[in-house]
C-alpha cells in the first residue's frame, strides 16, 4: 500500500522537481491540487498547545494571556487550510475523490474533525476575555456539534470501508488506521465543558452519557487498530522511516480517553444517580493511572525507535505533526490526574512533558513554514510501495 501520497519527504525531493513546481506557481491553483485531509493535523498540534498550558495544574494567571497566541494562530491555520480545501475540492475533484479512496489517505480524515473540537475547546479555555462568555460558548458548541457530527460519520465510514475493501494487509498496518476512531473521545474530552451550559436536567444527563458513549466507541474501536499496530511492529517491522513519527499517533487515544474520563467524572457525581455517579468519577482514576502508564510505556517505546531512526535518518515530512496533538493529550491527560488526586509528581510530570510538546512544535511548526515557502509542501511525492 502506497504512504508517500501523504507522507512526501519534502527535504528529499529533487530540486528539479522544486524549480518545475515554482515556475508552475503562475497557475495559483496548482498549488491546491495537493491539499490533503492530513494539512489539519498542523491546527491540532498547535491548538493543543494552547489547552494543555490553560489545564497544566498550576495557579499561573498569565497562562491563560499566553495561550492566546496558540489559539489565535490555531484559529488562522484552521480557517485557511479549510479554505484550501474547498478550493482543492472545487478545482481537483478528482484527485479530492481519490483521497476518499485512497486507503493510505483516507484514515486522515480524521484529522479535520478533531481540528474543528480543538479549536472549539481553545475558544472555551482562552477566549472568553476576548470575545465574552456566551460568544465562547456559541462558538465552542458550534464547533462541537460540527467536529462530532464528522468525527462519527469518519469513525464509522472509514472502518467500514476498509473492511469492504478486502485487499489490506494486516502487515501493513500503520498507526494512521488509527485516526479516523479518535475523534469520539476528543469529542468525549471536549464536551465535558458545554455540560454545565445547558439548559435542563434532563439535556445535561444526554449530554454526559452521549459523552461516555463516544468514549467507548473511541476506545475500543482504537484498541483493536492498536492490537494490528503492535502485530505488524513485532512480526514486520516498525515501516519506513517517513512513518515513524505516526507511532506517536498512539498515544492520541490514550492520553485523550484519559484526559476525557476525568473532565466527566465530576459531571457524573452530580447528574447520575447513586451508586453510580460516584462509580463514574471515581471511574476517571480506576481507568486514568493504569491507561496513563500504558501511554508512558509506548512514549518510551516509541522514543527509541524514533531516536534508532534518525541515527539512520529522519527527513521532516508533514507526519512529524504526530509529534505534537498525541503528546499534548497526555499532558491534559497528566494534568486531570493531578487534579483528581492532587498528587503533585503528577502536576511536575505534566509540565515536564508540556515541555517536550513545545520543543516538538517548534520543530514541526518552523519545517513546515520552510518547505511551505519553497514550495516542496505542495508537491505530489513519488509514487512508492
Amino acid at each position: 500500500m502506497s504512504t508517500d501520497a501523504f507522507t512526501s519527504d519534502a527535504l528529499t525531493i529533487p530540486r528539479r522537481r522544486q524549480r518545475s513546481f515554482l515556475r508552475e506557481l503562475e497557475h495559483p491553483s496548482h498549488v491546491f491540487a495537493n491539499i490533503g485531509p492530513n494539512w489539519f493535523a498542523s491546527v491540532m498540534g498547535t491548538g493543543i498547545v494552547a489547552n494543555a498550558l490553560v489545564l497544566l495544574p498550576f495557579d499561573w494567571p498569565a497562562a491563560r494571556d499566553i495561550a492566546i497566541a496558540p489559539w489565535a494562530l490555531a484559529v488562522v491555520m484552521l480557517v485557511a487550510i479549510s479554505a484550501a480545501t474547498v478550493v482543492h475540492w472545487a478545482r481537483h475533484t478528482d484527485r479530492a475523490r481519490g483521497h476518499l479512496a485512497n486507503a493510505a489517505m483516507a484514515p486522515f480524515y480524521g484529522c479535520p474533525p478533531m481540528a474543528l473540537l480543538t479549536v472549539g475547546a481553545g475558544t472555551m479555555l482562552v477566549a472568553p476575555p476576548l470575545i465574552g462568555a456566551h460568544a465562547a460558548v456559541v462558538v465552542d458548541s458550534t464547533l462541537w456539534g460540527l467536529g462530532t457530527g464528522l468525527g462519527l460519520l469518519v469513525a464509522i465510514l472509514v472502518p467500514a470501508t476498509m473492511i469492504r475493501r478486502g485487499d489490506l494487509d494486516p502487515r501493513h498496518a500503520f498507526a494512521t488506521w488509527l485516526l479516523p476512531v479518535v475523534p469520539p473521545s476528543v469529542s468525549a474530552s471536549t464536551g465535558a465543558a458545554l455540560i454545565a451550559h445547558l439548559p435542563s436536567h434532563g439535556a445535561q444527563q444526554a449530554m454526559l452519557f452521549g459523552c461516555y458513549a463516544m468514549f467507548g466507541v473511541s476506545v475500543f474501536l482504537a484498541a483493536l487498530m492498536i492490537a494490528l499496530l503492535w502485530f505488524r511492529m513485532i512480526f514486520v517491522d516498525a515501516g519506513p522511516a517517513r512513518m515513524v513519527p505516526t507511532l506517536w499517533i498512539v498515544l492520541g487515544v490514550l492520553g485523550q480517553s484519559v484526559t476525557a474520563a476525568g473532565l466527566l467524572g465530576p459531571h457524573a457525581g452530580e447528574l447520575v444517580r447513586a451508586p453510580y455517579g460516584e462509580a463514574l468519577e471515581a471511574f476517571g482514576v480506576v481507568y486514568g493511572l493504569p491507561v496513563w502508564g500504558f501511554a508512558l510505556a509506548w512514549i518510551a517505546i516509541a522514543g527509541l525507535i524514533t531516536v534508532r531512526t534518525m541515527r539512520h535518518g529522519l527527513p521532516f515530512s508533514l507526519t512529524w505533526w504526530s509529534f505534537t496533538f498525541p503528546v499534548g493529550t497526555v499532558v491534559t491527560g497528566t494534568s486531570v490526574l493531578a487534579n483528581e488526586t492532587g498528587a503533585t509528581s503528577f502536576a511536575w510530570l505534566a509540565l515536564g512533558i508540556f515541555g517536550l510538546l513545545l520543543l516538538a512544535w517548534a520543530t514541526a511548526f518552523v519545517n513546515t513554514l520552510r518547505i511551505a515557502w519553497t514550495g516542496a509542501a505542495f508537491l505530489p511525492a513519488p509514487a512508492q510501495d
